[in-house]
């Protein structure tokens, strides 16, 4: 009788001790901070991943670059498996694959719509430089459009003149030299710094990130000029994700799918709430007129054909989304 209880025993520390292997536990790097909407997503999926999983997969979130992962060393930590998963902006790992610069061309996708349409063309493209960098897509949001925020307001070409404006990526460093302005690319954690310190004197940046960095602190104005889409992708390691048993990796990806619709509707609702908070503290919100909205097409329209001959291999997806969009 001992002899059968203690076989009992062992036989249930052994199934204890499998149920504590079989449970996954993946650190999510996330830059931006706690309250924003991209954030609070990847709190939602982290939840929602958990109860799909029956807790087999736990995904932490960790806000505000607390591992130390930078904006554009996203997908190159995910590959290295650094992290098993990230929440990465895609325009930020254009020198990871230049072909991952498609959306934020000036004025190609400058309303929701427009990017989701971008997408049907676009998605799997991202999908496969995803695969090469030995990792997944699981779903991609957009940031609510590419506002300009500036000390004076922004009616005529003339008052971008020399303006020295933080930009994300290589296209709105082309787009605003063409402006006649003064860009510098920086990471979103150097943005604040750089305000207060007065290296530079405008941001272009989306609603939600003007709220983040408190931009009322440092400037008045801020035009919608809607000009740049800018999407997160969320991608996790292959070799993490190879690890999860086919019924989790289902879940999962059921999960990222149900989800990602809903993500895109908070993006519309956040660019709405957050004017209104910019509002709120002080900043005087502005569209751009009718003609200087047709200098800055102008002026971005070139900038398509020259991604097209530097990047040859993202002409067929601009130019498909070209055609159904009739142009």
């Amino acid at each position: 009788m001992k002899y059968a209880i203690g076989l009992s025993a062992a036989a249930v520390s052994l199934l204890l001790g499998t149920a504590a292997t079989a449970e996954t536990n993946w650190d999510m790097s996330v830059v931006w901070p706690e309250g924003n909407f991209h954030t609070q997503n990847a709190i939602a999926f982290a939840e929602q991943v958990k109860e799909a999983t029956d807790g087999e997969v736990q995904i932490t979130v960790h806000s505000g670059g607390a591992l130390g992962i930078k904006g554009p060393e996203g997908m190159a930590a995910v590959r290295d498996g650094l992290v098993p998963i990230a929440d990465i902006l895609m325009s930020q790992q254009v020198g990871e694959n230049p072909a991952l610069g498609v959306e934020t061309l000036p004025f190609l996708a400058p309303t929701l719509p427009d990017l989701a349409l971008l997408h049907k063309f676009y998605r799997p493209m991202v999908e496969k430089i995803a695969e090469d960098m030995n990792q997944k897509l699981l779903y991609m949001v957009p940031w609510p459009g590419q506002a300009v925020y500036s000390p004076q307001k922004i009616d005529t070409l003339a008052d971008l003149q020399g303006l020295t404006i933080r930009v994300v990526d290589a296209n709105g460093d082309a787009f605003f030299k063409a402006l006649s302005a003064a860009p510098l690319q920086m990471p979103w954690g150097e943005v604040v710094p750089s305000l207060a310190a007065g290296t530079i004197k405008g941001v272009t940046t989306s609603s939600s990130s003007g709220v983040d960095g408190a931009f009322w602190e440092f400037l008045d104005n801020m035009s919608t000029f809607n000009w740049q889409a800018s999407s997160n992708i969320v991608t996790v390691n292959l070799d993490a994700w190879n690890a999860l048993n086919p019924e989790d990796q289902t879940a999962i990806e059921t999960t990222a799918a149900a989800l990602e619709g809903d993500f895109w509707l908070n993006s519309a609702r956040e660019d709405v709430a957050k004017i209104a908070t910019l509002k709120e503290n002080g900043m005087t919100v502005s569209s751009p007129s009718p003609a200087l909205k047709a200098e800055l097409m102008d002026a971005a329209r070139p900038l398509w054909e020259a991604f097209k001959e530097r990047v040859p291999e993202a002409a067929p997806v601009i130019d498909d989304y070209l055609a159904v969009r009739g142009e």
